[in-house]
């Protein structure tokens, strides 16, 4: 719900000399590691134009900056400085190299460390570029929004105002019913055509009778993986990462094509059912559809089950390489994300995940055991009523919608929502200048 096709790489890519623990003197002393951070005064009137400050979620901070062009639309109206932070322990931010994933070291990766870098960020920066005088506005999509939510809460000090796209900040606080997630997905393709919905169940249940009776080598060859599945462990598998890519396709439902988290035609799901209802052999059907995700090039002549997905602590996908420890861990600490798939309120194989089988998955993976209910005590869970100055924005088709505050309009920002922030920034001006 928040791209808006890549605009021209303008931004100037620096590092950040920022604090390693900022909750503890002793552990880690005064220790700091360089975090990344994209910036562009291109638009801005130095030292009076507002700052459009990016909170970066789980990725590469560049992914976002070219997918959010209308953060630099809305700069040239505002005359506004944009930068765009990388959060600790994704891209080229690891604070401890590659072993920041090991224990202890990935114990820093959580959301209030990666708060206080970005207040402890926009502070130093405005100091170093003499705009001290300068409203912020922070944005952010998915988890981003939840953290620019989160800023505005805990840091109104710093943070004039916040414009949240898709952020879940009810159902990651274990808000919202488990079945939910999923059901929205298959919402998405049922929009399309209820065939479609039809289509992928029964491609599924063929898939099921197969594996029931062990016809490992027909699967194999069905949906062209690398090595023959032999136990129920690599069916769970398989499940797992055909349903991720209707989830990817889903999350990923623009009309143009995206470059984010890899290559993605205009309106994946359409492409996807058009391809689910193209023949009568559904499991090829299946196949085709998964591999509009995972070969996207055309290059792979077969799937390979364990290294295309990681199972992990998020039932809606966690990524490959770094970045998906990085989000393995907070999917295991303060994140919850037990959603699961029933075949009844969606389309999918029943794929339970409870809290039990995240406590398990996160004892053995990270020797941590989850608190689910410290997001919404720390956080303030639905209790935000008191906050002020956060516009949450969601796209209709977004899976994530339902797991945050739905009370504004469509995917790119309107002009309701510029005025609004025009208005933040406006009181925010007084304030600032009023401060001795």
């Amino acid at each position: 719900a928040y791209l808006n096709g890549p605009p021209e790489p303008q931004f100037t890519e620096k590092y950040f000399t920022q604090t390693l623990d900022h909750f503890n003197f002793n552990s880690m002393g005064n220790g700091t590691f360089s975090q990344r951070y994209l910036i562009t005064d291109k638009h801005w009137k130095k030292g009076y134009g507002p700052i459009f400050f990016y909170t970066g979620n789980e990725g590469d901070i560049w992914e976002f900056a070219l997918n959010s062009g209308f953060i630099t639309e809305l700069a040239a109206q505002h005359r506004a400085l944009v930068i765009f932070a990388e959060h600790r322990y994704y891209g080229r931010s690891l604070p401890f190299g590659k072993d920041s994933f090991n224990i202890p070291q990935i114990s820093l990766l959580t959301v209030e460390q990666a708060l206080a870098d970005y207040s402890v960020m926009i502070t130093e920066l405005k100091q170093q570029l003499a705009a001290t005088d300068c409203p912020v506005i922070v944005f952010g999509g998915s988890y981003g929004g939840m953290l620019s939510v989160y800023m505005r809460l805990k840091y109104p000090n710093i943070v004039a105002g916040a414009l949240a796209a898709s952020a879940p900040i009810l159902s990651t606080a274990g808000l919202v019913d488990s079945r939910q997630f999923f059901h929205d997905v298959t919402a998405d393709f049922e929009s399309i055509a209820p065939e479609c919905r039809k289509a992928v169940r029964g491609a599924f249940h063929l898939l099921k009778e197969l594996a029931e009776f062990q016809d490992y080598d027909r699967i194999q060859s069905e949906f062209a993986l690398c090595k023959s599945p032999s136990s129920a462990q690599d069916i769970h598998q398989l499940n797992g990462l055909l349903r991720n890519a209707f989830t990817v396709m889903a999350m990923l439902d623009y009309p143009y094509s995206t470059h984010f988290m890899g290559s993605m035609p205009a309106n994946p799901v359409k492409v996807a059912c058009d391809t689910m209802m193209s023949g009568s052999n559904l499991l090829v059907n299946l196949r085709n559809t998964a591999g509009i995700v995972y070969n996207a090039t055309g290059v792979l002549t077969c799937f390979d089950l364990y290294s295309l997905y990681l199972e992990c602590a998020d039932p809606t996908g966690c990524g490959l390489g770094f970045n998906s420890m990085a989000w393995d861990y907070q999917a295991c600490t303060e994140i919850n994300l037990c959603y699961e798939s029933n075949n009844v309120t969606d389309m999918f194989p029943p794929m339970p995940f409870t809290e039990r089988d995240r406590e398990l998955h996160c004892s053995q993976r990270w020797a941590v055991v989850p608190r689910p209910d410290w997001l919404k005590t720390q956080f303030w869970g639905d209790g935000i009523s008191s906050a002020s100055n956060i516009i949450f924005s969601n796209g209709d088709l977004d899976p994530w919608a339902n797991g945050g505050v739905r009370d504004v309009y469509e995917a790119h920002p309107t002009t309701r929502e510029a005025d609004i922030i025009s208005q933040w920034i406006k009181m925010d001006r007084t304030r600032l200048q009023q401060l001795p």
